[in-house]
């Protein structure tokens, strides 16, 4: 443990012309012309971020799903990937607990709530050098490191690929940053988005919360941030 608490996350692949592929998928479906001249004119950044916004906004979103970014994410625990990995149309490939042994004291992530509190972070530390020298007993007794992962836990720290469309990735950050959302995986889907937006600063208005994207809350309990959905009917 290096006591850094914080994921790792980068952005490692996207395409040099977003802006442009996008735009020739949305023009293409409203234009007679063929669609490598679309994207050979030279329409510049403000004339294509008008139809974009105008698509999106319609909800035609599969003009967004041509976009495929890659992010490399580490020191995150067991538990934000099991969340992670719900999410449709992304491609994973993880840190295998078969093939990968750990060694000495395994890799953790203590969650805020336990880490403030300098008894329960104590207790918490102790428990997690318990489960290693079990861990580390059955591998030694030449239990396969597929079997003795067994008795690893949720705070075990990981590390993946991920990949997805820029479509998914609005929907990732859409319902992860939330502020219902767990503060792990939250802060790691914040840092994904704001890696993009480095690249693509015209990204930051859609890599936001749902409440932000529709203006109101649908949550059962909402931090107040929007009002609730129910909240306006009632008004009107």
């Amino acid at each position: 443990m290096d006591g850094n608490n914080n994921p790792i996350v980068n952005l490692i692949s996207k395409p040099d012309n977003m802006l442009k592929t996008i735009y020739t998928a949305c023009r293409t479906c409203y234009s007679a012309d063929y669609p490598i001249n679309i994207y050979n004119s030279d329409a510049d950044e403000e004339k294509m971020l008008k139809l974009i916004n105008r698509v999106i906004s319609s909800g035609h979103y599969s003009t967004i799903e041509h976009i495929q970014v890659s992010f490399t994410i580490a020191n995150v625990s067991r538990a934000c990937t099991h969340q992670l990995v719900r999410h449709r149309l992304m491609s994973f490939s993880q840190k295998s607990q078969r093939y990968v042994k750990e060694k000495g004291q395994f890799d953790y992530l203590i969650p805020p709530t336990i880490e403030k509190d300098e008894k329960l972070k104590a207790k918490f530390a102790d428990f997690m050098g318990k489960i290693s020298n079990v861990y580390q007993e059955f591998v030694d007794s030449g239990i396969p490191a597929e079997d003795a992962r067994a008795v690893l836990p949720n705070a075990c720290a990981t590390s993946l690929v991920a990949s997805l469309n820029l479509r998914e990735m609005i929907h990732l950050a859409n319902l992860r940053l939330c502020t219902r959302a767990q503060y792990e995986i939250r802060t790691m889907v914040k840092m994904m988005c704001d890696e993009l937006i480095k690249e693509e600063p015209w990204l930051k208005d859609y890599l936001v919360p749902k409440c932000v994207a529709s203006g109101f809350c649908d949550e059962d309990k909402s931090c107040g941030r929007m009002p609730k959905l129910q909240d306006l009917i009632k008004q009107d």
